[in-house]
Parts: C-alpha cells; sequence; structure tokens
C-alpha cells in the first residue's frame, strides 16, 4: 500500500507536490470512485490514472530498436537514445537505463529497465548473455577468423586479456554474424578491424532469447518485455 501523491510520483506522472491538484480534478480513482485525498493509501494496481492502470506497476521493461544516429547517454549532445521514449519514463522515481550500450552508429536491439539489480545482472561479465549483431565490413573477411574467434585467443589493442570465445559466421565476402557473450567496448568493430576487416554498418539483432525480428519493431518503436526471460 502506497500514499497517492507517492504513486503518482514514484511513477512518474508528476511531483508529490503536484499531486493534490491531480486528485482535486478528479485524474485519480480508486474502485471506479475519484479518489478524495492525496495522502490516501492504496494498491498501486488498483489505482486508475485518467482512467487507465498505473503503467509498469511492477517495473519497467521494455525493449527498442534503436535506429541510427542517437547515442545511449543522457548528457551527450545531439539525439539520445531517451529522446525516444515517453517523458513519463524518464520521471520515474527510480529512473530508467539502458542495459549497456550501442554505439551512435550502430543500430538494433537494446533493453531499457528501471530495476537497477536487472542491468547490473545483464551487463555482469559473469552473466554471459549471448548478443547477435549482423554486420557489413569494407574488405572480406579472413577465413581465418571464424577459428580465431573461436579460440578465445584473439587480444585486442589496449587489452590485457583475451576476448572471450565468439561465433562468426561469413555469410559473403564482406558480410557475416557475431555472436558474441561478454560486452566490451566497441567489441564487434575492434575484433573484425583486428582481422582487416572495418565494420561500415552495424546491427544487433538479438539479445539471450529475444530476437528483433521476431519482435517485430520498426526503428524507434519499443514493446514490454517480461523480465524473467533472463533469469
Amino acid at each position: 500500500m502506497m500514499r497517492i501523491d507517492a504513486i503518482l510520483s514514484r511513477y512518474g506522472y508528476c511531483s508529490r507536490r503536484e499531486a493534490a491538484g491531480w486528485v482535486k480534478r478528479g485524474r485519480v480513482t480508486l474502485g471506479g470512485e475519484p479518489v478524495r485525498s492525496a495522502s490516501a493509501k492504496a494498491d498501486p494496481a488498483a489505482v486508475r490514472i485518467d482512467g487507465r492502470p498505473v503503467e509498469f506497476v511492477n517495473g519497467l521493461y521494455v525493449a527498442l530498436h534503436k535506429p541510427l544516429g542517437c547515442t545511449c547517454s543522457h548528457k551527450e549532445e545531439g539525439e539520445l537514445v531517451y529522446d525516444l521514449l515517453p517523458q513519463q519514463w524518464l520521471n520515474r522515481s527510480n529512473g530508467v537505463s539502458t542495459v549497456g550500450r550501442l554505439d551512435k552508429e550502430t543500430s538494433g536491439l537494446l533493453l531499457v529497465a528501471d530495476d537497477g539489480a536487472f542491468v547490473h545482472a545483464l551487463t555482469s561479465p559473469k552473466k554471459h548473455v549471448p548478443k547477435v549483431y549482423e554486420f557489413e565490413t569494407s574488405a572480406p573477411i579472413p577465413a581465418e577468423a571464424v577459428a580465431l574467434f573461436a579460440s578465445g585467443e584473439l587480444l585486442l589493442e589496449g587489452e590485457t586479456t583475451p576476448c572471450l570465445p565468439a561465433e562468426l559466421q561469413i555469410e559473403a565476402p564482406c558480410r557475416g554474424r557475431l555472436t558474441l557473450h561478454e560486452g566490451r567496448y566497441h567489441q564487434v568493430r575492434r575484433m573484425l578491424a583486428a582481422v582487416g576487416a572495418p565494420v561500415v554498418v552495424l546491427s544487433r539483432i538479438a539479445m539471450g532469447p529475444l530476437r528483433l525480428q521476431d519482435l517485430q519493431l520498426a526503428p524507434g518503436e519499443w514493446v514490454e518485455i517480461d523480465p524473467g526471460l533472463f533469469a
């Protein structure tokens, strides 16, 4: 049970100070009846705001098709991933974060959540959530890169430990798929550059059990997901 003003604030609708005005205008109901006081207590799942249930009452977990050109940052200049999200989500008391990052020139599947433990678990090196990328390169991919990436012996420039074994599929001389089980900085680009095949197009098409194709999201669209899929 939570106070109505705490519910409105916690889930990003308005500040606690503004909650009394929402109640006064009849925007908050319980059991079909207007709530009379912002200090009244209720189960958030039973409250209706403007006639609709409280959004993501048990936590916000969504899959987003990240377009090219936007950055996974709250602070950088230019278009941000967070500009694609409803302001109400950004106002939630826990905030929202992306699960890892895709760089500005990479599109594809990106998870967003307001659950810090969920974000940490999926980005932890111990979790090894598989991530699948489609790419195109500006030079042919050498056939020996398949065995090198799978060996777990590729040491990237500036690193002190080699990459974990990764699965490379060469689909055409300059096109393929790469499955990673870790998330180092610009890893796909750096791995392919290391074998003389610089990446020119890159998209993440799957993460754990989620596939972008199955979700049928256009760039910029999102859909709610079940966090239990990653348990």
